[in-house]
């Protein structure tokens, strides 16, 4: 499925909660989860400040997620969210069951930007979401958004 100007608007408004992240001294990350009618039921971003590294707003949607919505629920559920799932968000987000994953910049193109930096690899690998949840429907990335996200990357890890 392409993505949509519905979807563009959703993307908006992570890239917003990813620029609060980044206003509050962490990283650029932002996603929201929809319900089957365009509802935000739950919306969060990156909160890795304080040494926890595992705590990204697409694994804090996967735990809630689980907590307030049926199976159902669930797999009619879309993430949105600012950048591509790391495989631990990828994963969690396959094992809860969300539906639709809908992304503004790929993985791919953060590494990219980060090499150019300078900045050194991940200790996790930066594999596709399709690669650790090939059962997953992923539309991404976003070319409207790419030049924005980059600055917030940047503003962040260049250095």
């Amino acid at each position: 499925m392409a993505i949509t100007e519905d979807d563009l608007d959703q993307l908006r408004r992570c890239v917003e909660l990813a620029r609060e992240a980044l206003d509050d001294g962490d990283e650029p990350f932002g996603s929201i989860l929809v319900d089957h009618t365009g509802a935000t039921v739950f919306a969060d971003r990156n909160r890795v400040k304080d040494g926890d590294a595992t705590q990204h707003p697409e694994f804090a949607i996967a735990r809630w997620a689980v907590e307030h919505l049926s199976p159902q629920d669930r797999a009619s559920a879309t993430v949105y969210t600012s950048g591509e799932h790391c495989p631990m968000c990828s994963a969690a987000h396959a094992w809860v069951g969300l539906g639709r994953i809908v992304y503004a910049t790929s993985s791919e193109q953060l590494v990219g930007w980060l090499s150019e930096w300078g900045v050194p690899p991940a200790p996790v690998a930066p594999l596709p979401i399709s690669a650790v949840a090939p059962g997953v429907e992923v539309d991404g990335p976003a070319r409207e958004l790419a030049a924005t996200m980059k600055d917030l990357y940047a503003a962040k890890f260049r250095v």
